[in-house]
């Protein structure tokens, strides 16, 4: 017997609506019905089971009926910021970085950056983290931002113990991935990459460079592959 579905509400109580995009899918694609038991979210933390109890067009009403902690959310607090990337392949990296366990993805234009965001574009960022945090079995969806400019996105790394900034032309890193703990700001580039300039920007706000060997990865590749050894390092792939 497969797991319960999950999904994600505003607010717990010992009753729920569910209702909106969450509603839609429950119904029309997983065609639950009365009786059918799912898993509730609210970000908090915990995994509420509840069993669907009546249903009105537009809406399910859920009886809570168990609550537990989630087990599957990271300790380490890492920040991804990724620049805008053609096509969907922003939507892949806000997907696999959610899977791997980022708390928070920023999305930002930079000089060299060819693609552009609207507000449409970022809605579906966040419905992309929505599902992958559900299909992943994560409690908390990564929050997903976007920055006007690369200026915007370094002022958002303040507070981070350790910032890393991918940079394509660094022949080597200029320090290593500390196994500290702590809490983690990385960057990676559009497929356009950086400009000189913009990594001494980057230096002044205390990010470190990091090169990602001596192959030029594409930038999702990067994004992920960064992400992946800073989950190692932190022990969250262990």
């Amino acid at each position: 017997m497969s797991a319960p579905k999950r999904f994600f509400v505003d607010k717990i109580g010992e009753e729920v609506l569910l209702t909106g995009d969450e509603y839609r899918h429950a119904h029309t694609v997983l065609r639950l019905g009365i009786g059918d038991e799912v898993t509730l979210l609210d970000g908090s933390g915990k995994e509420y089971s509840a069993i669907v109890e009546k249903s009105d067009r537009g809406s399910f009403l859920l009886h809570v009926v168990g609550e537990k902690p989630a087990d599957r959310e990271p300790k380490a607090d890492v920040f991804l910021l990724i620049g805008a990337l053609k096509g969907d392949k922003t939507e892949l990296v806000v997907q696999k970085a959610t899977e791997l366990g980022a708390n928070r993805i920023g999305v930002f234009s930079s000089k060299y950056c060819a693609a552009y965001m609207n507000e449409n574009k970022l809605e579906r960022l966040r419905r992309v983290a929505r599902e992958a945090a559900k299909q992943c079995l994560r409690s908390r969806v990564p929050e997903v931002v976007y920055f006007d400019d690369l200026a915007a996105a370094m002022s958002a790394s303040e507070g981070y113990d350790q910032k890393l900034f991918a940079c394509e032309f660094l022949e080597k890193s200029e320090g290593g991935i500390a196994d500290m703990g702590g809490s983690y700001c990385l960057v990676v580039g559009s497929e356009g990459g950086f400009a000189e300039e913009e990594f001494e920007h980057a230096k002044a706000h205390g990010f470190t460079g990091i090169s990602l060997g001596k192959r030029i990865l594409r930038a999702e590749t990067a994004a992920i592959a960064l992400l992946s050894v800073v989950m190692y390092r932190a022990g969250e792939l262990r």
